[in-house]
């Protein structure tokens, strides 16, 4: 069997593309999972100085008793890397410490696929005897909060050089690279996952209609909407699930918006399908413009109706979705929800 070698974020942190990708393929080939390869130098931040703490206990751990960072279907490698993708010596000493976490994991005769999904992970091409390897793209990271653009955009330049084959997850995306070897692959969903009924949670308010939103709490986020939202719909609970990268404090001076925090994957489903509303309220970013994202086609596969800003990934899916382009549209869309009749209307509105 084939060995396909995966560098993409750290495993089971948030279910990416990638993540749902690789479980389905893990039948066809023997994987092998390289957590994140850094996008920034870290900063002196909590956050920053938190993931080396736990990265380098990780690291620590694997080395000294073999065991995996995380329970996952294969091995999951934190691999040795300096943080300073800008720098050509850390690229060079990257390479290198990269090739020495993964020789335990091959032999003379292995000729793996390589499976790219940070743009940082270049270093390692030509280093491991690779008979193929595939960029996989499923972010803008020219514009992605929290990065160093200059520095991952002249990696990722060499990359889509270097690459056989491109795999983009929006049609912006594919504008980037050479044509001839780019495909596009728009994201699935599980479907039998969001479309089985759940019990409702008991962490979810209950007496007055909800919308709710999951995902990660970054700059894409339109507080501003949710903040005006929220207090022009006093009679609505608003629900934000998902780890927070910025900060909130605006949203916290309403009572009718619940910050619950993350939830696993698996039990997402069992929210949206209690909502009145399932909220995509993201602001006008280059980000936004290039996105495809997972929880859309989610969100229609609960049935649960969607209420959403513009982005151009919508396109083919204006028909079952709600879309605000203004701050009145997007507010009016969410009250018209009320007249949602039911479960009836459901497998019109699944993908």
């Amino acid at each position: 069997m084939t060995k396909l070698i995966v560098f993409g974020e750290d495993w089971g942190v948030h279910p990416s593309s990638t993540q749902h990708l690789i479980k389905n393929l893990q039948s066809r080939y023997e994987v092998i999972w390289v957590n994140s390869i850094g996008l920034r130098k870290p900063r002196l931040l909590l956050s920053d100085m938190n993931r080396i703490y736990r990265k380098g206990k990780s690291i620590l751990r694997q080395v000294a008793i073999q065991e995996p960072p995380v329970e996952a279907p294969f091995p999951v490698i934190n691999a040795l890397a300096i943080p300073l993708p800008g720098s050509s010596f850390a690229r060079k000493i990257n390479g290198v410490l990269i090739r020495k976490s993964l020789e335990p994991y091959l032999d003379d005769t292995d000729r793996p696929i390589l499976w790219l999904s940070l743009p940082s992970a270049v270093n390692v091409i030509g280093k491991l005897n690779e008979k193929a390897v595939l960029y996989y793209c499923g972010d803008d990271f020219s514009s992605l909060a929290g990065v160093d653009h200059a520095a991952i955009s002249e990696m990722e330049i060499e990359l889509s050089e270097k690459a056989d084959l491109i795999v983009v997850a929006s049609d912006v995306l594919a504008e980037k690279f050479p044509s001839d070897k780019t495909h596009v692959v728009f994201h699935g969903v599980d479907y039998e996952l969001f479309s089985s009924p759940r019990p409702r949670p008991e962490d979810l308010p209950s007496g007055r209609p909800i919308a709710g939103f999951y995902g990660s709490i970054a700059e894409w986020i339109d507080q501003k909407l949710l903040c005006e939202s929220a207090e022009r719909l006093p009679d609505w609970d608003f629900v934000i699930i998902g780890p927070v990268r910025v900060d909130l404090s605006r949203l916290t001076d309403y009572d009718n918006i619940h910050l619950l925090g993350p939830r696993a994957h698996d039990q997402l489903p069992g929210y949206i399908q209690h909502w009145n509303a399932a909220l995509l309220p993201f602001r006008q970013t280059p980000q936004i413009h290039a996105c495809n994202p997972l929880k859309l086609r989610e969100y229609l596969a609960s049935g649960t109706p969607v209420v959403t800003t513009y982005f151009p990934a919508l396109k083919g899916y204006e028909d079952l979705v709600n879309v605000g382009a203004s701050t009145d549209d997007f507010i009016r869309a969410i009250e018209d929800t009320r007249n949602f009749e039911g479960r009836h209307e459901i497998g019109q509105r699944r993908v």
